[in-house]
């Protein structure tokens, strides 16, 4: 085993000293050393329960005859980081987390993990270590929330519904008592934003990879069965290390691929294009952005899921969770091995029946062609990421006129000031990974224009990225970003920008002898943020279309 580095032989008696001073007693030197890394905070509403699934992945791994050790690994919450500074600090503390997790599991030479997660970072930033480590591991995600109820049975989301309120109060849609109500009842308790969200889309992804137990990515954070999945997850971990099964022999590009397939079948957030190509990148396997479109083709949107669907969380795993979707995907998914012991057919298999309700069957789809579409032009050469399940059919085909911003904010104070007006496409800029830094998410612009009443009469792009809540044409991920030069930075006000989604195309409609004097006259602007680790963040992240992955370079 890894740990008998650490508690083996003659020369690792000062080793042994320090884990006894920990309270491990002889009798367990011969067992796994199992860690628990676990992002456990007081701050993120995901993560309040973790200590009652801490107690049981630990029963688990004691019961499957290892030893356990917890350690902290930080979490940011998108919703409470939006609209200001924090913002900057989400995306990049996914590699925090990698690092974090590589370290302590390096460090002490842990022979197996158990990565509690929940939200948008926290879980690919844990699946990248997993996959960089290649050590065995397996993931539990806290789970989601139970959706918020309002008077005369309305159901709530926190995301789609809050920030949505706020455009719809200032247009004088909704009085304040209504507000106040939206605010009081938008997150009963304890767990992920309720619809398919980053976070609750990458607890999805995370089951179909085959890195967590069925089930584990749809199960709420208030039921009995997360601690189940818990306490299966601590003893499975060890045996996962008695058998030596890795995440490089789960996390194939067949599982990617899979992955993607059940991401593009729910309409599921746009972040996760970031995300699996990183996860990807370091579990070695070549996942090209263009596979989300040949994908997306071929694999029809089966579920109407909240922010830009009916259907919550709750519903979905009820109605046959991820092996739900796999089940009505059929042949689409590809047959690979899971952590479970099961593969992928066979736990589709196991499903006797699905709420075709909730997941429809292949035959009758809600639309043709999955929830992701990648787009390019002119104006982004290296591609652009569209939530297409979230755009209305009047908006996949759009002429408008840009009205461009060099930051969120300057948008932001634009739109609720009433300066954005039909026809009009805001563009805001220098937001991508380098430029921002960090890549911030739009979600405030684009739930004002939405509350606005202006979703069917504007269309909103960027070198930033979206929470999973947006919803409209809304174009994200525009690669190269402006900091780096990209055409994004030639815009100016007044030039016209089709909108071509069927087609997959994004132009900025100005001749290219005019972009040509544009670049000459074009100078890379000062870092927004000069000093901290942000700075060192901004040197070596890469563009949006890598997934945004820092190198050593």
């Amino acid at each position: 085993m890894r740990s008998d580095m650490i508690k083996q032989g003659l020369e690792r008696t000062p080793h042994r000293a320090l884990l006894k001073g920990t309270g491990v007693p002889q009798s367990q030197m011969d067992k796994p050393f199992i860690g628990i890394a676990t992002s456990f905070t007081d701050l993120i509403p995901g993560h309040v329960g973790m200590r009652d699934l801490e107690r049981f992945i630990e029963k688990g791994v004691h019961s499957g005859g290892g030893y356990s050790f917890f350690f902290g690994i930080p979490g940011v919450c998108d919703g409470m980081a939006m609209g200001h500074k924090g913002m900057h600090y989400s995306l990049p503390t996914r590699e925090l987390i990698a690092d974090m997790v590589e370290s302590v599991a390096e460090a002490h030479r842990l022979d197996g993990l158990v990565l509690l997660t929940n939200c948008d970072k926290i879980t690919p930033g844990m699946l990248m270590a997993a996959a960089r480590l290649n050590i065995p591991c397996i993931v539990v995600t806290a789970g989601p929330m139970l959706s918020g109820r309002g008077q005369s049975g309305r159901k709530y989301s926190f995301v789609s519904d809050t920030f949505e309120a706020m455009a719809r109060y200032k247009a004088g849609v909704i009085n304040d008592k209504e507000l106040q109500v939206c605010e009081d009842n938008a997150c009963p308790g304890m767990g992920s934003c309720q619809g398919l969200f980053t976070a609750n889309t990458m607890a999805i992804l995370t089951e179909t990879l085959g890195m967590s137990l069925p089930r584990c990515g749809t199960a709420l954070a208030v039921s009995a069965l997360k601690r189940r999945i818990a306490f299966a997850s601590g003893e499975k971990i060890v045996e996962l290390v008695h058998n030596d099964i890795k995440p490089r022999e789960i996390m194939t590009r067949e599982a990617f691929e899979n992955a993607i397939r059940v991401d593009l079948a729910l309409g599921g957030s746009s972040n996760t294009v970031l995300h699996l190509l990183a996860i990807a990148h370091e579990a070695g396997v070549d996942l090209p952005l263009e596979l989300f479109d040949v994908l997306g083709k071929d694999t029809p949107q089966l579920a109407s899921m909240n922010p830009a669907g009916e259907h919550f969380m709750e519903d979905l795993d009820i109605a046959g969770g991820v092996s739900g979707v796999m089940k009505q995907l059929g042949n689409k998914i590809i047959d690979t091995p899971t952590l479970f012991g099961l593969s992928s057919h066979q736990l589709a298999e196991s499903i006797q029946n699905v709420d075709e309700e909730v997941i429809r069957p292949l035959g009758n789809p809600i639309k043709k062609e999955g929830g992701i579409a990648i787009l390019s032009g002119n104006i982004a050469p290296k591609g652009a990421v569209v939530k297409q399940s979230g755009v209305s059919a009047a908006m996949m085909n759009f002429e408008g006129i840009a009205r461009c911003f060099d930051a969120e904010e300057l948008a932001m104070s634009a739109i609720m000031e009433g300066k954005i007006k039909s026809g009009d496409v805001v563009v805001i800029r220098y937001e991508g990974p380098k430029g921002g830094p960090g890549m911030r998410e739009m979600l405030a612009p684009t739930a004002a224009i939405m509350g606005m009443g202006l979703g069917e009469s504007v269309a909103l792009i960027t070198d930033g990225r979206f929470s999973g809540g947006t919803r409209g044409p809304c174009i994200g991920h525009i690669s190269p970003e402006a900091a780096e030069g990209g055409p994004i930075a030639l815009v100016r006000d007044g030039d016209k920008i089709l909108l071509d989604i069927p087609n997959r195309r994004l132009e900025l409609l100005v001749d290219d002898v005019t972009l040509a004097v544009r670049r000459a006259e074009w100078k890379a602007p000062e870092p927004k943020i000069k000093g901290g680790w942000l700075a060192r963040y901004a040197r070596v992240v890469t563009s949006a279309h890598t997934g945004a992955i820092t190198t050593a370079d």
